[in-house]
C-alpha cells in the first residue's frame, strides 16, 4: 500500500500561483511514477501532469503546459505541482496518484493509489 496526502490548495486570484505537495508513505516511493489529476464539479477526472519514477520524464496536459511544473524529491518521498498564471478554469479538486508504470500515464485507471484531493479555487 501507498498512502498519499496532498496539501497546499486554497483560494487565489486569477494570475496568481499555488504549489501543491503530495507526501507518500508505505512502499518504496521510487517504484512509482506519479501523476496529478483534477476534477471540476460535474466533470470527469482529467490528467494534469505526470513524472517518471526517476524524475527524468514529465508530461503535461496541453492547457497547463508552460504554466504548471511537476517535480519530485525521492529523498523526501514527495511530489509537487507548481501552478503559475492560474485561470478560473483551473478551479477543481486536485489529486495526486501513484502508478506502477515507469513513466506514468494520462489515464486514471493506470494509477494504483490516490490521495484524498485538495481544493484549488481561482477567482476571476
Amino acid at each position: 500500500q501507498v498512502q498519499l496526502v496532498e496539501s497546499g490548495g486554497g483560494l487565489v486570484q486569477a494570475g496568481g500561483s499555488l504549489r501543491l505537495s503530495c507526501a507518500a508513505s508505505g512502499r518504496t516511493f521510487t517504484n512509482y511514477a506519479m501523476g496529478w489529476f483534477r476534477q471540476a464539479p460535474g466533470k470527469e477526472r482529467e490528467f494534469v501532469a505526470a513524472i517518471s519514477y526517476s524524475g527524468f520524464n514529465t508530461d503535461y496536459e496541453d492547457s497547463v503546459k508552460g504554466r504548471f511544473t511537476i517535480s519530485r524529491d525521492n529523498a523526501k518521498n514527495t511530489v509537487s505541482l507548481q501552478m503559475n498564471s492560474l485561470k478560473p478554469e483551473d478551479t477543481a479538486v486536485y489529486y495526486c496518484a501513484a502508478s506502477s508504470l515507469a513513466i506514468g500515464s494520462t489515464w486514471p485507471n493506470q494509477y494504483d493509489y490516490w490521495g484524498q484531493g485538495s481544493q484549488v479555487t481561482v477567482s476571476s
